[in-house]
């Protein structure tokens, strides 16, 4: 019997023991992975593409850029994914994305809330800095023919911080003295990312009578419906077009190294053409902050509060 108890004891003793030594030695592993992950968070340079389309569009359309960049400027940028636009602002305002590419009205806000500075902008493939936004619905729809006749009529538009997919147009309607309170119902589309294409979708499927998008977003869903069967009611007027922006705090070299290199693609350069083309734009063009002084005029006129 007590034969017995002492083997009991002694194997009791061996597997504490062995237990209690793995758990030492997990302990140290597990130290030394999170040093590496947080030196590698540390050296990263977050560049983050507003979510105005699905998550798998941005990144089809900007991971060549990013890895053009990373060559050029030696720097270890990683693309981040925010689902909303109020993500994206609120992460660059938490210093959680370096790098903003956003439409300008979100620029504005950015600008405002925390001190992003512009350094470059866009060139839209149809050679413009500026771009703007489109009133859409259903071709057979006999009931709109005019902007007049959007009145009463249930609007779909991308998010309250949209610039053509919603503060555009919302511009242009009050320019002809329609007001929100002229519509039965102003919805925003729903979910993260892809916003653009969910109204198209909406409208396209019959839930709303007209929608707001920003031009160029019939291409983006071309191969989904047939936009055949959407017509643009109206144009917006054009305004500044999307930005690039650095939050307040990155090193001023750090952002000279990026614009610098987002300045040298050149349309004429095949190698370049392909990550342009991928990116849906021409070039890039150097901007500063007060070139969107025609956007916080439009937004004060529509009442928008820049600090929500």
């Amino acid at each position: 019997m007590k034969k017995g108890i002492s083997i009991i004891l002694l194997l009791t003793n061996f597997l504490f023991c062995g237990c209690f030594e793995d758990e030492l030695v997990q302990k140290i592993d597990l130290s030394k992975r999170e040093a590496v992950y947080v030196k590698e968070a540390e050296n990263a340079i977050t560049y983050a593409y507003l979510p105005q389309y699905s998550h798998t569009v941005s990144y089809q359309r900007h991971y060549l850029l990013i890895e053009y960049l990373k060559k050029e400027t030696g720097l270890n940028i990683k693309q981040v994914f925010p689902d909303t636009f109020d993500e994206h602002m609120r992460m660059v305002e938490q210093g959680k994305i370096d790098i903003s590419f956003s439409n300008p009205c979100v620029y504005v806000k950015i600008a405002h809330r925390c001190g992003a500075g512009a350094f470059a902008q866009v060139i839209e493939v149809y050679g413009k800095k500026n771009f703007r936004g489109q009133i859409i619905c259903r071709s057979d729809n006999k009931k709109i023919k005019t902007l007049e006749d959007c009145k009463g009529k249930r609007w779909i538009a991308v998010d309250p911080s949209s610039a053509g997919g919603y503060l555009y147009p919302l511009g242009h309607f009050y320019d002809h003295g329609i007001t929100k309170k002229d519509f039965a119902e102003i919805a925003f589309s729903p979910g993260p990312g892809g916003k653009q294409e969910k109204v198209v979708l909406a409208v396209y499927a019959g839930k709303y009578d007209i929608g707001s998008i920003r031009e160029g977003t019939l291409n983006v869903v071309a191969d989904k419906i047939d936009i055949g069967q959407i017509r643009v009611v109206a144009h917006s007027k054009w305004y500044p077009g999307w930005v690039y922006a650095s939050r307040r705090e990155l090193d001023p070299e750090i952002v000279g190294r990026i614009r610098d290199a987002l300045l040298r693609l050149n349309y004429d350069n095949p190698e370049h053409r392909k990550i342009l083309d991928m990116a849906d734009i021409t070039g890039v063009a150097h901007s500063k902050d007060s070139e969107f002084n025609s956007v916080r005029n439009l937004l004060t006129g529509l009442g928008i509060d820049l600090d929500r």
